[in-house]
């Protein structure tokens, strides 16, 4: 008898386990992502690539693979540095498992467990993310909890470790290079308008938020006290009335001496604040920004895009053609002053201006300054910025004379017709290069910049863009006087042009040629030729592009985060896909 019932659990098991597993996968959902980026480097003495190094062949890979079903979700990241791409961090060299997370929610509650991409409000005191092209990734591996108790209030809490490349993530030994502290923070947010009855129809909308966070990391340091707790905190406020939007974030962080902010005591402060207006076919934008010392890493020697606890967005106009993006805002968290204003208006179709489709006009501008320091008494010396100090005093509301960056910029967008489309923009620039790239000496950037965009539609399926661009130094010019020491600061200076022909056969081909010839640079050796030719071929989820020729040394910056890329010649391949 023993043996029957024990036979019948077993095949009711056996049957119920089978239909859970059934229906479990019935429910699933799998996506994924692929990507490679491989580039083959060749001598080139024009530009002045007479050495490779030994790295002739660079290769950039990732794969990605999400699961999800009902509240259960789950990915893997897979990384491949064979070796990493010029231009990118040496540590990240390697083949690996970068990156896993388990979630479970189920609307009242979620736990994530692994490596976390999160950000509490604007990022001021906490942000992690992975952005692939600047080869940047600050997850948080360890546990997340959301918590939604009623309609409208969402709570947060996140503990863990940074990814430092390929570093383990157990602690190491104080003498360690990548030792890091423990990242600890807290968030609420409560939206009135879902949880208070009489706002839930109100045209007034009003979002309060808040956030603390913490890290812990044992004092290394043979010279300074170094803080073994270091808090932040940060409140803001999200309200819109009609047409009108306005948000303000402040946030604050206790003395927190690092090798960024040269070791000094200062508390850091950073306050962010927007006010837009809109209608259709109008839009105006004012937003102001202040950090003063918000440098916040979880290892406090880290000097380079690693270890950013925290984010500080940039609010200047992000600009894609090549010659206007050659010179890209940095943030600098050690403090800045800046403020951008932006109008976007629609000249309605059937006017004069307007003409059959209407005409798009946009007009930015913005400018970055550096913060003003005071000198402070240390042992009856004035002293500023010195170590081991208080560092130095600073006015909240005064702005420096010492200006980092100024855009001003102006762009037409016009259908002429059903087959033409062509995009006009002037740039007026000013770009501290001493401050923002390092090249110590160097005079800033003063520049006038235009482009033009043409695409003419040739059929439904065949079209033909043109670009023409011109970047045109008004102090750096030919006769520049300049020491053997100093040319190297100059590679990228002086007066550009920049030509474009593309071909297109929608959905899948596309063929371009382009040059970008710095004809003006001081140093006459720099004066160079940078041809291109691209083919990218395009199938449903799939893009493959191969391009060949020169690359220029400048900067690439994504979201106010950058990276150096060095001159380059040869060959490139990149695949992506998804599914």
């Amino acid at each position: 008898m023993r043996k029957h019932i024990l036979l019948t659990l077993a095949l009711a098991l056996t049957f119920g386990f089978k239909a859970s597993a059934q229906s479990f996968l019935e429910n699933s959902q799998v996506n994924g992502s692929f990507q490679t980026d491989a580039q083959y480097y060749m001598l080139d003495n024009g530009i002045g690539i007479d050495n490779l190094y030994g790295k002739q062949l660079g290769l950039n890979g990732f794969g990605k693979v999400g699961y999800s079903n009902g509240n259960f979700s789950a990915g893997i990241r897979f990384e491949a540095f064979l070796p990493e791409l010029n231009g990118f961090r040496q540590e990240l060299n390697g083949v690996g498992l970068a990156n896993f997370y388990a979630t479970y929610d189920n609307g009242f509650v979620g736990v994530t467990v692994g490596d976390i991409y999160d950000q509490f409000g604007n990022g001021l005191v906490f942000r992690t993310y992975e952005e692939w092209s600047l080869g940047m990734d600050n997850a948080l591996r360890g546990v997340r909890t959301i918590v939604r108790p009623i309609q409208g209030v969402t709570l947060k809490g996140v503990y863990g470790r940074q990814r430092y490349f390929w570093a383990p993530y157990n602690e190491r030994e104080f003498a360690t290079d990548d030792y890091r502290g423990i990242v600890r923070g807290v968030d609420g947010e409560w939206d009135l308008n879902q949880s208070i009855p009489a706002m839930n129809e109100s045209e007034f909308k009003m979002t309060l938020g808040g956030s603390f966070v913490s890290k812990k990391q044992y004092d290394q340091s043979l010279f300074y006290y170094i803080p073994e707790n270091v808090g932040a905190a940060a409140g803001r406020v999200n309200m819109s009335y009609g047409r009108f939007a306005f948000s303000t974030e402040y946030a604050y962080k206790i003395n927190d001496p690092s090798a960024i902010n040269n070791f000094i005591y200062k508390e850091g402060q950073a306050l962010m604040s927007s006010l837009s207006y809109s209608q259709k076919g109008l839009g105006v934008v004012l937003q102001v920004k202040r950090t003063d010392n918000m440098s916040f890493k979880s290892q406090y020697t880290a000097l380079q895009n690693d270890l950013d606890i925290n984010f500080i967005p940039p609010i200047n106009y992000t600009h894609t053609h090549s010659l206007p993006s050659m010179y890209t805002y940095s943030t600098q968290p050690n403090g800045e002053m800046a403020a951008q204003f932006q109008v976007n208006y629609t000249i309605p179709k059937g006017t004069v201006l307007g003409g059959k489709y209407g005409t798009k006009l946009s007009l930015n501008m913005s400018q970055v300054n550096d913060i003003v320091r005071d000198s402070i008494m240390d042992h009856g010396q004035m002293v500023i910025n010195k170590k081991g100090t208080l560092g130095y005093a600073s006015d909240f509301f005064a702005v420096s004379d010492h200006r980092f960056f100024r855009d001003i910029n102006f762009e037409i967008d016009k259908k002429i017709s059903k087959d033409w489309h062509v995009t006009a923009q002037y740039i007026n620039l000013y770009y501290d290069i001493e401050t923002i790239e390092g090249h110590a000496g160097a005079p800033p950037v003063q520049a006038n910049i235009g482009f033009l965009d043409v695409t003419y539609k040739i059929n439904k399926r065949q079209s033909l863009r043109f670009e023409l661009q011109g970047l045109w130094e008004r102090e750096v010019k030919k006769g520049y006087v300049y020491d053997e020491s100093e040319k190297k600061d100059y590679q990228k200076r002086g007066d550009w042009a920049f030509g474009l022909l593309e071909y297109s056969i929608t959905p899948h081909w596309s063929i371009s040629i382009a040059d970008k010839w710095n004809y003006g640079n001081p140093v006459p050796e720099f004066r160079d030729h940078y041809f291109t030719g691209t083919v990218t071929y395009i199938h449903e989820a799939t893009r493959i592009m191969l391009s060949g020729g020169r690359q220029s040394e400048g900067v690439v910056c994504v979201g106010g985060v950058c990276r150096t890329v060095p001159a380059s010649s040869g060959v490139s391949l990149t695949v992506s896909t998804s599914f």
